[in-house]
């Protein structure tokens, strides 16, 4: 499959479309390409060092979206080695398709792995509604959390949507209501519960599922109570704004870090996740491995204490 380039990755595109030229001519044997290629090589690593390591808030926001970046089922998938068991449904109106969850094996040990899930093309996005979920999505991750919490196994959640829907249909069956019964519910779990952004996360559509012991994000993500462009709209009654209002929204890891409302950043590989997605689900393998390893030798009571204390403490 072709990668996709954004836009300030052009300069990027140009030099691997160089190597390629380089290699074919290569291929034909006419002529010696060991100088040159290694050339193109070290431009190409101090170019991509030189745009990743520089990148804006903006930028960042692009980046959580671009189309090869790996999914929460991708990243289900890669971590339990396929050994995982989706559940379905909220036992009350049906099976919302913006937001996947089940029972996973890392290792040999039991999670409960849930997460919204986008799509790849067309006809995948209008089947996951691009993410957005429904009341009934944040019912059924409730329900799949309480189930969890009954067979004593660890929560993990995968956040990565635009906002939860917000049609008509949605608030007529409760949407605010939905995510705030999460919200209530998730903070007194008693199993540990461990939250990764890993692409957008956006409002409280992400909220819904984010509360938890630890909220982790990726490297090049975003989290914030409105996108960029939203804000935009509203602050400038247009959409042109939407890189300044990216920096004044203060959404990117460090931000968020430094203002104390997660509790630390994971790494991406150079170019971010989708260049080297097995190097990414390793690392958030590992992550999620030594996060559960301390959170399990806490007491239900000083972990239920820990998360109440670390939420109530946000804005002080």
């Amino acid at each position: 499959m072709e990668r996709s380039y954004l836009e300030f990755e052009k300069p990027i595109e140009e030099i691997k479309k160089q190597i390629s030229q380089t290699l074919e001519i290569g291929d034909k044997g006419q002529v010696g390409i060991k100088t040159t290629l290694k050339e193109l090589e070290d431009k190409l690593s101090k170019t991509t060092r030189e745009i990743f390591e520089n990148l804006s808030p903006w930028q960042k926001v692009q980046l959580s979206r671009h189309p090869d970046r790996p999914y929460t089922l991708d990243y289900i998938n890669a971590i339990t080695n396929g050994n995982f068991l989706e559940l379905h449904g909220d036992r009350n109106v049906k099976d919302d398709k913006a937001m996947v969850g089940g029972f996973g094996e890392i290792d040999g040990k039991t999670y409960m792995i849930l997460g919204q899930q986008k799509g790849r093309n067309t006809k995948e996005r209008k089947y996951r509604n691009f993410g957005m979920a429904n009341p009934e999505g944040y019912r059924k991750a409730l329900r799949l959390m309480k189930l969890a919490e009954k067979f004593n196994k660890p929560i993990i959640t995968l956040i990565d949507t635009p906002g939860a829907y917000p049609g008509l249909e949605a608030e007529e069956r409760g949407q605010g209501e939905a995510i705030a019964r999460n919200l209530y519910e998730m903070m007194l779990l008693k199993v540990p519960v461990i939250c990764i952004v890993i692409g957008e996360g956006a409002s409280g559509g992400a909220l819904g599922i984010g509360i938890g012991d630890k909220v982790i994000m990726l490297e090049n993500t975003w989290y914030s109570v409105i996108s960029p462009e939203s804000c935009s709209s509203i602050l400038w009654r247009s959409w042109d704004y939407k890189e300044n209002a990216a920096d004044a929204l203060k959404l990117t890891g460090k931000d968020m870090l430094k203002n104390k409302l997660i509790d630390s950043i994971i790494k991406e590989p150079l170019g971010g996740a989708h260049a080297e997605p097995e190097k990414m689900f390793k690392k958030l393998k590992t992550e999620i491995q030594k996060n559960i390893e301390d959170l399990e030798r806490l007491s239900v009571d000083e972990r239920i204490k820990r998360r109440t204390e670390k939420f109530s403490n946000m804005g002080n």
